[in-house]
């Protein structure tokens, strides 16, 4: 751990002084408060409810206290970014429909990326660099973020026609962020060496806190991607029903 730099989030922070580490700060909140009214005012009804509930809880990850404690735990930026991912991405892009033709080329390369930037920004490297580099956190952020929108985006509104494309990414998905999940839980020594000396206050080991980790991305992850590949098959379902002769 670099201890002359600052992480973008502050200090490491002891559970005592936890709920007065919210982050305010001004560009994030400015940026907030125009993406949230922007995409609002640019749809209506059931989809403007939904990209208000979105934008509100990547709100809620980025500026509350577990920006602060994502610098202790790796569970806690675990839990930030399945927040952004599972959560706010897929209500922001239900409410963000695509303007062009649905392309199955498209949708495997938006996975191809969502799953390159995964993997990229939980190793060891990758990881450690976004504490001591605020470009490299918002980075991380950015391409995370941005790419499971974009992957919801596809998948949310595909044509029915595009069933099977569908339940393959689903399912391909769920796998790999579940494989993931997998690794970081059954790894048998901590990895990042930023969280060497930040978990003790909070009663855990490193070790501990990576497993942890690596539940809350293993089992999320696999449920929500394989729910939407459940909803593809079910699609796809009906609509070999519907061919079949009477």
């Amino acid at each position: 751990m670099n201890l002359q730099t600052l992480p973008y989030c502050g200090a490491a922070p002891l559970p005592g002084e936890l709920w007065q580490r919210f982050n305010l700060d001004p560009a994030l909140l400015a940026s907030l408060t125009l993406l949230t009214f922007l995409h609002a005012r640019s749809v209506k009804g059931a989809q403007r409810v939904s990209a208000v509930t979105g934008w509100l809880i990547a709100a809620a990850a980025l500026v509350s206290p577990l920006c602060a404690l994502s610098v202790a735990l790796f569970s806690a930026r675990i839990g930030q970014h399945m927040l952004l991912l599972l959560l706010a991405a897929p209500l922001i892009a239900y409410a963000w429909p695509t303007r062009s033709a649905w392309h199955a080329s498209r949708a495997w390369l938006v996975a191809a990326a969502f799953f390159a930037f995964l993997w990229l920004w939980h190793m060891p490297g990758p990881y450690d660099a976004t504490f001591s580099s605020t470009p490299t956190y918002w980075l991380m952020h950015v391409t995370l973020f941005g790419s499971a929108i974009l992957l919801w985006r596809d998948l949310l509104h595909s044509p029915p026609g595009r069933a099977v494309e569908v339940l393959l990414i689903g399912t391909l998905t769920s796998m790999q962020m579940g494989l993931l999940g997998a690794v970081l839980t059954f790894a048998s020594h901590p990895l990042f060496s930023w969280h060497f000396i930040t978990t003790a206050a909070w009663g855990l080991t490193p070790l501990r806190d990576q497993q942890l980790g690596g539940v809350l991305m293993w089992v999320p992850g696999i449920a929500l991607f394989l729910l939407l590949a459940a909803r593809a098959f079910a699609l796809l379902w009906r609509r070999l029903e519907s061919e079949e002769p009477a």
